[in-house]
């Protein structure tokens, strides 16, 4: 049996005059969706580093805290199929954050070189995220579950 790829996955609210979510969009690649900052856990690294350098890396953005765990998905790559283990965190943002910003990503990674158009949406989300990413929503706040999350 093939171990699960293990993910961290972050829902980063930032709380104004409605609760909002940070996601982004990849610039150049409509056809990835908009999604939240996610990716893989490194040898040795704990979730919640994991889910602030994924924050860092793919959004720039440095100031968010980790509140708490959300849930353990399982579910392989929409593409590949390969089996994913993903921790969904949920993080806090400042309330100064900027709206809306370009991203590029830095280093030497999947993602080195790839530009992200990020953005906060008001909660609840009006459209599903990529790869129904937004399914874990309403474990923060049940006001905030999407129509096709899966009720978990």
């Amino acid at each position: 049996m093939t171990r699960p790829r293990i993910r961290v996955a972050a829902y980063v609210i930032r709380h104004r005059t409605v609760p909002e979510l940070l996601v982004f969009d990849h610039i150049g690649m409509p056809e990835a969706g908009t999604q939240v900052p996610a990716g893989g856990v490194e040898p040795g690294e704990g979730r919640e580093a994991a889910v602030l350098r994924e924050v860092a890396e793919e959004t720039g953005l440095r100031s968010a805290t980790v509140v708490r765990q959300i849930a353990v998905e399982d579910k392989p790559h929409p593409d590949t199929g390969a089996p994913r283990r993903t921790s969904f965190l949920h993080l806090r943002a400042p309330a100064d954050t900027p709206d809306a910003w370009e991203h590029r990503v830095h280093g030497d990674g999947d993602d080195a070189g790839l530009a992200f158009a990020c953005r906060f949406l008001p909660l609840p989300l009006e459209q599903p995220l990529a790869d129904a990413q937004d399914a874990w929503l309403g474990r923060i706040d049940p006001r905030w579950s999407t129509v096709t999350g899966d009720g978990r």
